[in-house]
């Protein structure tokens, strides 16, 4: 079974309630029961109760939505297990007994839920209390649902929230079952997923090969509607949207021109919030364009289409996003999927939307519409610096050019190779930072020939790095060419090569980050009197791309010597920065990322110091 972060399989539940409780001073256990009450009980009386609940395993959901403006209470269950019908009836009993002058369950809909707290009401009835049960089926998978119906996903939780504002404003039982009943009505959810979910100490639930995803799969686990090769996230989100809107699909959302919706994007459990910003993204570009399935007169429909000026772009589909809630809000443990919910909203919906609450898991969202338009902040003006020399055409020019183009393709015909030398180290993404640095130069030498003079060269390829490559890669490429232009300024002698490198090399070595207390007082206070640490640390040995600069500056070293062969003397460079760059397998590291990593781990030579080297022979070339 896959590993699991528990004390035990069994007690799961529980002490994910018991966390919950412990850390939020609103919520309270019922004694003997696994379910999560407001605090303020007494602030029931002469209003409506709200109660939900399912499995667990699906948090943020049930418990987190519990608080002044949303739920009053919530019933749990074993992990993926409807709540027993006892702690259901203890529940009401519990909200009866405090004055509810009226109690209504939010039950997905799953067979489990709905017989358990289905009988749970039959009995607080014969006991006198006034109880309804509203079923959730949002589900939009099924082109033609079976006998079960659709099934309650994660548009419950806008319903927790349409009910909860409700009974906060004092509406009554009667009302607040016809608007959630019509609001259910009018929403929509469907699920994407790129692996399983498995239960602590079971196997997943199914398989997915790696190139493969899931479309419409429910919260348990269970077997969606279609599998596909994994696609981009524009085309998924896409995939997703028709297959909601689909007018033959029996469980299809409709959503007309001019309307106004919530779109909720819910991370199932394992999706990076990278990713989760992606298809938000995604999501409110492809409801902000043609396609969403709708029946106008085909004419007016061209029409429509012809006059996308006349329309705010968000809006082009025929399509409102009034609020987007972008996070976790019900999950199915870790599985890696995301699911969109759509629920189509009026001026008082929104409004119960956008109502206060205290529940802990509800977003602090902001009462505005989502769009992909919004006006980006000017960038600040270039400050004036030196221009560049005329000189930027010749033969001076033409071989920059050469050595850049050899020294890109290098760079981008390692990009694995430094890549896994990288994953030693827990990252793994060098190669990918130097293709970067590579793919700038290009792009930027075809905007322009490379200027001839050996310190501008220098000075522009440090800004691009500084600004395109990213990572601490970035960073001490820029530090170094910055410093080495600086000395090669005026001069273009072998020598001034041989100095050049060596003042790059003192920059980086002054410009590595260090820990506090690391070097003495002195050190700091001249350069960053208000720091105090200065940045400085590595050094030769210490296994980064400063080991294969250090061996080739020392034979760089004798460009100074009059009548040195400036080739052989760079060839020699090279096989110095190769000898250095592969002994850095032998040593500690003492600095960088790798510093974190027991030595017992890097069995491979330094990804920066391979880099280095292989950049040195790109020049030579």
């Amino acid at each position: 079974a896959p590993k699991k972060l528990v004390n035990s399989v069994s007690g799961c539940a529980d002490d994910a309630l018991a966390g919950l409780v412990s850390c939020n001073p609103g919520l309270r256990l019922l004694q003997g029961h696994r379910v999560i009450l407001r605090d303020d009980l007494p602030a029931v009386r002469g209003r409506v109760a709200l109660l939900s609940g399912g499995g667990s395993g699906h948090e943020p959901a049930h418990a987190g939505y519990v608080g002044k403006g949303m739920l009053t209470g919530v019933v749990a269950g074993a992990v993926f297990t409807s709540p027993s019908v006892g702690s259901v009836l203890a529940a009401i009993r519990v909200l009866a007994q405090a004055g509810a002058v009226g109690i209504l369950l939010i039950v997905k809909n799953y067979t489990g839920d709905r017989l358990n707290f289905g009988l749970a009401l039959e009995r607080a009835r014969s006991e006198g209390a006034d109880v309804r049960m509203v079923v959730v089926g949002d589900d939009c998978a099924f082109a033609t649902p079976g006998k079960a119906g659709r099934r309650g996903i994660c548009g419950t939780v806008l319903i927790h929230k349409v009910a909860g504002a409700l009974a906060e404003a004092g509406a009554g039982l009667d009302e607040i079952m016809e608007k959630v009943t019509a609001a259910s009505k009018a929403m929509g959810t469907l699920g994407l997923s790129l692996s399983p979910c498995s239960i602590p100490g079971s196997k997943p639930s199914f398989q997915l090969a790696e190139d493969e995803m899931e479309l419409g799969l429910g919260i348990y686990g269970e077997a969606g509607v279609r599998r596909m090769k994994v696609l981009p996230a524009d085309e998924a989100v896409e995939t997703m949207l028709k297959h909601m809107t689909d007018p033959s699909n029996a469980s299809h959302i409709s959503l007309t021109p001019g309307c106004s919706v919530v779109l909720m994007v819910n991370n199932l459990g394992g999706l990076s919030c990278l990713e989760l910003g992606i298809v938000a993204g995604a999501a409110v570009r492809r409801l902000g364009e043609c396609g969403v399935s709708w029946d106008p007169i085909p004419w007016l429909w061209t029409f429509w289409n012809e006059l996308p000026w006349l329309l705010d772009p968000a809006e082009s589909r025929g399509i409102r996003i009034a609020r987007a809630l972008v996070g976790s809000f019900m999950t199915a443990l870790e599985m890696a999927g995301v699911s969109l919910t759509l629920m189509v909203v009026d001026e008082e919906l929104l409004r119960l939307i956008d109502a206060k609450t205290t529940a802990v898991a509800w977003p602090n969202i902001p009462a505005g519409p989502a769009t992909t338009q919004r006006e980006e902040v000017p960038a600040p003006m270039d400050v004036p610096g030196k221009e560049l020399d005329e000189t930027s055409t010749g033969p001076g020019a033409a071989q920059a050019e050469r050595v850049l183009e050899q020294v890109c393709s290098t760079l981008l015909d390692i990009q694995d190779k430094l890549n896994q030398l990288d994953r030693a180290a827990g990252d793994g993404d060098c190669g990918h930072t130097h293709a970067r640095a590579a793919h700038a130069i290009r792009e930027w030498m075809r905007s322009r020939p490379p200027p001839a003079a050996p310190s501008q060269l220098l000075s522009c390829l440090a800004d691009l790095l500084l600004e395109k490559m990213g990572g601490s890669s970035g960073v001490l490429y820029g530090l170094f060419l910055t410093a080495a232009a600086r000395s090669l300024c005026g001069r273009s002698d072998p020598a001034a090569w041989a100095d050049a490198v060596d003042s790059g090399i003192d920059a980086m070595q002054r410009s590595v980050p260090r820990a506090v207390g690391s070097q003495s007082p002195q050190e700091s206070q001249s350069q960053f009197p208000c720091i105090q640490h200065r940045y400085g640390g590595a050094a030769p040995g210490d296994r980064t791309m400063l080991d294969s600069l250090c061996a080739a500056a020392k034979v760089l070293h004798s460009l100074r010597i009059p009548g040195a062969d400036p080739l052989q003397v760079l060839e020699a460079a090279v096989q110095s920065a190769e000898a250095a760059a592969e002994a850095t397998k032998q040593m500690e590291a003492g600095a960088g990322r790798a510093s974190y990593i027991r030595s017992s781990r890097l069995e491979h030579p330094d990804p920066g110091a391979v880099a280095v080297a292989a950049v040195l022979g790109a020049v030579l070339g």
